[in-house]
């Protein structure tokens, strides 16, 4: 991890309603998250750090510590929104209710014994809130992990409520899968509501719509909505997510670099995209893609810029084939591989562009990364899992535990072999507007890492994978994922697709009952969490008895 050459650079967020058009105009680029009148859109915006505010996320006063018994005073409980540190301020006049103070009687009510006793009382109060500190240290029931997360002088749960209204983008082949069984085991454990498809996707590849939300009822607008989660593949679409999800809801999805996203969209997507099951090879596609490629073929999305199609992004007119030649043009654009390292200059800068496909106006890249980061909170990155996922806990408030997981819909490579670079760089160049992407939000999540601290989220970053193994440790066959050859209970094997194997789990015998059930959460796949929260949210109605003419009728 190579973050100190990430720290040269921020990154300015686009408020939603200074980007609420994108350069198409209409459909999903119409409307974007939070309204403002004209005369507010011109107006400049607040900011914290270097990070502009698109909409307000003040963070209410704490609580009193009530939870065991304690009461912390008020004044210990004012701190600023997004810190982690208790900053108690102090009264000016301490002993003003008291009336003023002759020296002879401040001198006697401060004396050595009155001295004694304050210590002791103040003893004891530090005793207390160290006790209390167990209910705030949660455990997943009958595991022992390791040390309590001690990076932040306080825990996440103290300083925000935690956000409960989420919006996952689920992109493909990025390693959402592993965050969507992070979301899975939050809500099901804080009994919140998702939204769920009818199956497994919302109508993908098709734009997402509202009706096609189970429960959904369109004359409900209006009123509150009953939905905490939507997480499950879709094609973005703002303007029908907002039907069914709060207007301050958390925004959020994962990118992955195009290189290490077409191996394996290539292996995954055979049998599905026309491109990739004609052509014998990755390698032979990238060499020459536009013999195997035809725009608008059934399946095609997937063998080009899918993350891109995922967001719900149009095609650039640069790249729309023109009338009566249907293959598009092949965009002159070779990238640095060394430029995902490398801090590059952002429009909110002032200094142009980010790296964009030459064939690309600059104008409509712009656009398109300023309306998304109009619309998402956060992007995380696959290549830096973790590191996103302790910045995910922290922007939504939550505890290190909520976002330790097992990885899921992990495919068999056998021994990794060494990255080709010239194939890396045609697939980068084949994916121009993924990999715009890509650069775009690796930045970005390293300039809120900088935001972070650096010290701070490698330790951060230590303690989740030390969980994590130990988590396996305990739960796991060999600790690890296995070959689904190995995997004969059906609630945890993974569905096969494609040419390679995708890896599950298998728990080890003789776990508590508590440990069970934790570990068999943290091992179910996708789909067959999706149907416990269905079971879960619409349960099954009895069969109504039939009526005995009903059966004796002809």
């Amino acid at each position: 991890m190579r973050m100190e050459e990430k720290d040269e650079w921020t990154h300015t967020r686009v408020p939603c309603w200074a980007a609420s058009w994108g350069p198409g105009g209409g459909g999903n680029w119409g409307d974007a998250r939070g309204q403002a009148s004209n005369a507010d859109r011109g107006k400049n915006l607040p900011t914290q750090g270097s990070r502009a505010v698109s909409r307000p996320r003040e963070c209410p006063p704490l609580p009193a510590l009530t939870s065991c018994g304690c009461t912390v005073p008020p004044l210990l409980l004012q701190s600023a929104p997004r810190l982690w540190a208790l900053s108690p301020r102090s009264d000016p006049h301490p002993l003003g209710h008291m009336g003023s103070r002759s020296p002879s009687r401040t001198l006697r009510l401060w004396g050595p014994r009155s001295l004694g006793v304050a210590l002791g009382v103040f003893m004891t109060i530090g005793f207390a809130l160290q006790l209390c500190g167990g209910p705030f240290q949660r455990r997943l029931p009958g595991l022992q992990l390791l040390q309590p997360w001690t990076s932040s002088p306080q825990p996440a749960s103290l300083s925000c409520p935690p956000r409960q209204h989420l919006v996952f983008l689920k992109t493909h082949k990025s390693g959402s899968s592993s965050v969507l069984n992070l979301l899975h085991r939050y809500g099901d454990r804080h009994g919140l509501r998702f939204a769920l498809p009818a199956r497994y996707q919302f109508g993908y590849p098709r734009p997402f719509q509202a009706s096609r939300v189970k429960g959904y009822h369109p004359q409900d607008e209006g009123t509150p909505s009953s939905f905490h989660i939507l997480c499950h593949h879709m094609r973005f679409n703002l303007k029908e997510v907002l039907r069914v999800m709060p207007s301050d809801s958390f925004f959020f999805s994962i990118v992955r670099d195009p290189a290490a996203m077409a191996r394996s969209a290539f292996s995954y997507y055979r049998s599905t995209s026309p491109a990739f099951r004609k052509a014998p090879s990755l390698a032979a596609f990238l060499a020459n893609p536009r013999a195997f490629y035809q725009p608008g073929a059934r399946g095609d999305h997937y063998a080009r810029n899918l993350l891109w199609f995922d967001f719900g992004l149009p095609i650039p007119p640069e790249m729309r084939p023109q009338r009566g030649n249907l293959q598009p043009p092949n965009p002159p654009y070779t990238p640095d591989p060394n430029a995902l390292f490398q801090p590059a200059p952002t429009m909110a800068q002032g200094h142009g562009q980010t790296s964009s496909p030459a064939s690309v106006s600059s104008s409509f890249m712009q656009w398109s990364l300023a309306w998304l980061d109009s619309v998402f909170d956060l992007v995380l990155v696959s290549e830096y899992f973790d590191e996103s996922l302790v910045l995910l806990a922290d922007a939504l408030c939550w505890e290190l535990d909520d976002v330790v997981g097992f990885m899921h819909n992990a495919q068999a490579w056998g021994q990794p072999a060494e990255e080709d670079g010239q194939l890396a760089a045609r697939a980068r160049a084949w994916n121009s507007l993924d990999w715009t992407l890509y650069l775009h939000f690796n930045r970005s999540l390293w300039a809120r890492a900088k935001q972070y601290g650096r010290g701070r989220l490698e330790s951060a970053v230590a303690e989740l994978r030390a969980r994590r193994e130990a988590l396996a440790k305990h739960c796991l066959v060999g600790g690890k994922a296995l070959d689904p050859q190995y995997i004969t209970d059906r609630r945890f094997r993974p569905f096969q697709f494609g040419s390679g194997k995708v890896l599950g789990y298998v728990l080890r015998s003789g776990l508590s009952s508590q440990a069970q059930e934790e570990c068999e959460l943290l091992a179910t796949p996708e789909l067959q969490y999706k149907d416990k929260l269905d079971a879960k949210q619409f349960p099954p109605t009895a069969a109504l008895p039939l009526k005995t003419s009903s059966l004796l009728s002809p």
